[in-house]
């Protein structure tokens, strides 16, 4: 039963904010913990295949069932916040995250631990949305910037340091105790939120609507593996890559179509009215090139500092570091600015900086010195940190009350499609440059040196939009000064 629908149930008002603060840093760990899991398994691929005597197309996926899952499950999530109460969402969320956990720590083979990666992003999916949609509801718009800069830590700095962890951890253990040591985080927050967490939202009584729950579901579904089919296969799949990328694309636009028409009578699954608004869809479509430019840095960045520069997988994770730390301790102090001096004067130079990373890191060859790579992934970090708060806080705080669920909902799917488009992106442009270097007779080396440039020259090309993009971002209404 929801706080508010029993008066018995309401604190004192000083008790309130007491209350909201243990409610929001309970979500904003456990959100931590499931989005670094995320990212843990591109790095134990190689320790993966010899353990469990897979192919590499096999332990792929691992990432892409993930991502999958993520995908299917985030659009239902706007229905589900509206629908239930924070507690039981929550409760529902990392129960199913722990659950996962335990299956792929116990995992004998491949199939077990593709299924415990399922029901692992099943939670995750849910997380996001909740804590997002949980700090709209409860800060006030004058201090959402500093709320959300601690936000920006979990969605920047848990990707970007997710495949450092899980480097330390191999280097000196085995592979499930990957999940092992996560498992009692999960347990822990499942507890503290069974025993400590209110229910801060009241839940309507909204009729699912059957129709839309399938066509999410392959609409969906099907974009992403054939995001992921790219990236992952260089282009080289069983099933033709255009199916499922056509496949996704007509069903989404006629599960858009549905929730157009459904969204005025408070039945859509995902109300995509929130696109009426122009800072939200301007936000949004920024906030998607910062994840094309996050993932496909995440993946493209390893594969040249160990099979150009002969790093050992730790050293490649531990120079990741400084960039991935950068952007948590920059995040509280973005948002704070946002709070005094609005999105703009943030989200242009953060656009620059990210522009400016990655045209650095289009220079990378064989050659090149460590400290480069490290000032380059520095400037991306930098910029990404500067871009975050402001689009989260701009995006949401600019549509109505009644619509937060689902423009969190919106955001989280958002991230999912184009990181995973980001992926696809560099990993296709940089296996063809290096197809192409090849045939021209370069070595390996040289020839995968010639497909990271490729790549990330492409990403500068596209952060040029982010650019433009950037000057018409703006603050909501009810706290304009830009």
């Amino acid at each position: 039963m929801s706080v508010t629908t029993s008066p018995d149930a309401i604190p004192p008002v000083e008790d309130n904010t007491k209350r909201d603060k243990q409610v929001i840093l309970l979500l904003l760990v456990s959100a931590f913990t499931v989005i670094l899991n995320e990212t843990i398994m591109g790095v134990a691929l190689p320790r993966l295949m010899a353990d469990l005597g897979i192919t590499a197309s096999a332990g792929q996926w691992l990432t892409t069932a993930f991502l999958l899952t993520m995908a299917v499950v985030i659009p239902i999530t706007g229905f589900l916040l509206q629908r239930l109460a924070t507690r039981q969402v929550f409760l529902m969320a990392m129960g199913l995250f722990s659950a996962g956990t335990l299956v792929c720590a116990t995992a004998p083979g491949l199939g077990q631990l593709i299924l415990g990666r399922v029901v692992q992003a099943t939670g995750t999916a849910m997380m996001m949305p909740l804590l997002m949609t949980t700090v709209m509801s409860l800060v006030p718009p004058e201090t959402r910037g500093k709320t959300m800069g601690n936000i920006s830590i979990v969605i920047s700095v848990a990707p970007a340091i997710g495949p450092t962890i899980s480097g330390i951890i191999l280097n000196v253990l085995d592979w499930r105790w990957m999940f092992w040591l996560v498992l009692p985080i999960g347990l822990s927050a499942l507890a503290l939120g069974y025993a400590r967490l209110v229910n801060v939202n009241e839940p309507k009584d909204r009729p699912l609507d059957l129709i839309s729950v399938p066509l999410s579901a392959i609409g969906f579904g099907a974009l992403v593996y054939g995001l992921s089919t790219i990236g992952e296969s260089h282009g080289d799949a069983a099933v033709p890559v255009w199916a499922p990328l056509a496949l996704g694309i007509v069903v989404i636009a006629i599960f858009a179509l549905r929730q157009l028409k459904l969204g005025p009578k408070g039945r859509a699954l995902l109300d995509l009215r929130t696109f009426g608004n122009r800072v939200f869809t301007v936000s949004v479509v920024m906030m998607g090139f910062c994840m094309m430019a996050l993932f496909g840095m995440i993946i493209l960045l390893p594969i040249y500092m160990q099979n150009v520069l002969g790093m050992a997988p730790i050293e490649a994770g531990l120079l990741l570091l400084p960039g991935g730390l950068l952007m948590g301790l920059l995040a509280p102090t973005v948002g704070r600015q946002y709070d005094k001096i609005g999105a703009r004067k943030l989200v242009i130079p953060g656009a620059m900086f990210v522009s400016s990373g990655l045209w650095l890191m289009a220079t990378l060859n064989a050659e090149t010195a460590v400290w480069h790579v490290l000032v380059a992934h520095v400037i991306l970090s930098i910029g990404l940190s500067l871009l975050f708060t402001p689009l989260f806080t701009s995006a949401l705080g600019s549509v109505p009350k009644e619509l937060y669920s689902h423009g969190s909902a919106v955001l989280g799917t958002t991230q999912q499609v184009a990181g995973a488009a980001g992926i696809a992106l560099f990993v296709s442009v940089m296996s063809l440059a290096s197809a192409a270097a090849t045939a021209g007779g370069a070595d390996l080396v040289h020839a995968t040196a010639a497909g990271t440039r490729a790549g990330f020259m492409t990403g500068g090309a596209i952060s040029l939009l982010l650019i433009v993009a950037g000057f018409f971002v703006r603050r909501p209404a009810d706290m304009r000064t830009d």
